[in-house]
């Protein structure tokens, strides 16, 4: 084993398939890789998670043991059930920062117990575009300084527990109209508009102690266009750690994502994204041990031809060892940072709920009809239990629920009584065009219709009479008392 693999699979941080440690995996774990990045799809119980970060770390005690705990609807602790918690958007406007800091508590001594040393979390992004198809909740709002002191609040009480956070995704991905999962998004804002609006958070976090950023796979076309900020020097060496002064580690978001390789494939966007200046790539989720070997050797090409400096790779390396580093001799705190009593509870949540007047005034009684509207899966979400449905039967309220699907909706709602009033339960409503379609035509069948969006609402109240702002089981669950509160039945 050369000390340029094991430094070349320093920087790497793979996914995989299953619930128990693949041999592949320990075997490189032993050769120097960087970590492991796990998933819901990893884990069916606390006692499971434990013994494969306990695996993981016998391979390799310096393992960086990552995931993606947003403490909201981005959730993977909690991927059977739904996050406990209330999700960035609705903390922001609770705007309680000492509720906000707890919550972060709460995830990094969960993440600490499980054996997990970093969290991609929080995202940092600023919502500057309502419709955006990615962030949305994940985001604390549409106001850079009440991002940026959410941010903070969260990154220091993720920390205190021991736990690296990542601030995502930068520059921002906030006013973006397509997904990076699926596309290349390209934002076309001027310089001096991100640095107002974009970079603010992130420049609060980075100045109050975060350990690990994110990048993004979208283009800054007034920074440097046509390349992602993945693979930016101008962005990550010139603006993070230049302007912002950030000199920690720098991690890619999934190389697999259309908007980082699907023009050049992963070996190349690992390549390039070292050579922008990232330290962690993260593959992706179901990763295998040929594909690194591809990675690696695709990286060592480069350094022998001259396209990427070995000091480079070995700069990226050493970062990350010394993240581990910090991560196993940080103590836990306890008392003041993350306080258990000012974490928020389901009748807090309901407090940060937007009504319209109309809703506010139909939305009582009993004779409803809900439907609940399943759209396609936020590609960072993943298909997450959500919403107040679990939490109905327990809260006593008993509704008869259609289940219908945004794209097939008009024969699933056609033996629903022309007098029903209806309640409608969806996520990002006015973003899709098949749940407009759906609304107007029970507008246009019922004498009363509520709608209730449980993502980040559009301009037209008519399509949100109800915000929740969230979708987690806690925000779920504080609908539910809603309903039960104001009599809602069928």
């Amino acid at each position: 084993m050369s000390g340029l693999r094991s430094s070349i699979l320093g920087t790497l941080l793979p996914g995989f398939e299953g619930t128990t440690l693949p041999e592949w995996v320990e075997r490189m774990l032993g050769e120097g890789l960087a970590g492991v990045c796990l998933f819901g799809e990893n884990i069916v119980s606390p006692a499971q998670l434990v013994a494969l970060t306990d695996a993981i770390r016998a391979a390799n005690p310096a393992a960086l043991i990552a995931i993606d705990e947003e403490g909201g609807d981005v959730t993977r602790l909690f991927y059977d059930r739904g996050a406990p918690y209330p999700g960035n958007a609705v903390l922001g406007r609770l705007d309680d920062l000492a509720a906000t800091r707890a919550v972060g508590a709460a995830v990094g001594r969960a993440l600490a117990e499980a054996g997990v040393n970093l969290d991609f979390a929080p995202d940092a992004d600023v919502n500057s575009n309502p419709l955006n198809p990615v962030i949305g909740v994940r985001s604390f709002g549409a106001d850079p300084a009440l991002a940026a002191r959410h941010t903070v609040a969260w990154t220091e009480g993720l920390q205190a527990q021991g736990v690296a956070a990542c601030l995502k995704h930068f520059p921002g991905h906030g006013d973006t109209a397509q997904d990076s999962h699926l596309a290349l998004p390209t934002v076309d804002a001027p310089a001096d508009v991100l640095r107002s609006r974009e970079l603010v958070p992130f420049a609060a976090a980075v100045a109050d102690g975060a350990r690990t950023v994110m990048t993004s796979h979208i283009v800054l076309s007034q920074l440097d266009p046509g390349t992602p900020a993945t693979f930016s020097r101008p962005i990550l060496e010139g603006i993070l750690r230049g302007e912002l002064g950030f000199d920690g580690v720098i991690v890619t978001d999934a190389l697999d994502m259309a908007g980082a390789s699907a023009s050049i494939g992963i070996p190349g966007a690992a390549v390039a994204a070292l050579a922008a200046g990232c330290d962690l790539l993260c593959i992706g989720t179901r990763n295998t041990g040929p594909q690194l070997d591809e990675i690696v050797d695709a990286v060592q090409a480069a350094i022998d031809s001259g396209l990427l400096a070995a000091g480079r790779v070995e700069e990226a390396a050493g970062r990350n060892l010394a993240l581990a580093g910090w991560a196993g001799a940080a103590t836990p705190s306890s008392g003041a940072v993350g306080s258990d009593g000012a974490m928020p509870d389901a009748r807090a949540v309901a407090s940060t709920f937007a009504w319209t007047p109309e809703a506010d005034e139909a939305l009582t009684g009993p004779g409803w009809t809900v439907v609940r509207v399943d759209t396609a899966a936020n590609s960072a979400i993943g298909v997450v239990p959500w919403g107040p449905f679990a939490a109905l039967a327990a809260a006593g309220v008993h509704l008869g629920v259609h289940e219908v699907v945004e794209a097939s909706w008009r024969e699933e709602i056609e033996d629903i009584p022309a007098e029903a009033y209806v309640l409608v339960i969806g996520k990002d409503n006015e973003r899709r065009p098949e749940v407009v379609a759906l609304i107007d035509a029970l507008r246009d069948r019922h004498p009363r219709v509520v709608t209730v969006d449980m993502g980040w609402p559009g301009s037209h109240a008519r399509y949100a009479g109800l915000a929740t702002y969230g979708a987690s089981a806690l925000v779920g669950e504080a609908l539910a008392s809603v309903l039960a509160d104001r009599g809602v039945r069928s």
